[in-house]
């Protein structure tokens, strides 16, 4: 399926956004995610199916002043 990740387009086989961390690296990095401009909690990850067209986006935390 196509999926939009941060803005680019990738073809995923990925079930869940879980899955779909892992397949990118990021599956034990502490990120913020959001399917189609809804945040989804890491507790959900697992659960979230994801399916051709979704928009996902993926943030991490920066340190800074």
């Amino acid at each position: 399926m196509k999926i939009i990740v941060n803005g680019e387009a990738i073809n995923s086989d990925a079930p869940s956004l879980a899955a779909l961390l892992e397949d990118l690296g990021k599956g034990e990095a502490k990120i913020a995610t959001s399917v189609n401009e809804a945040f989804v909690p890491k507790t959900l990850r697992a659960t979230q199916t994801l399916k051709d067209g979704d928009r996902i986006e993926i943030v991490a935390p920066r340190q800074g002043g």
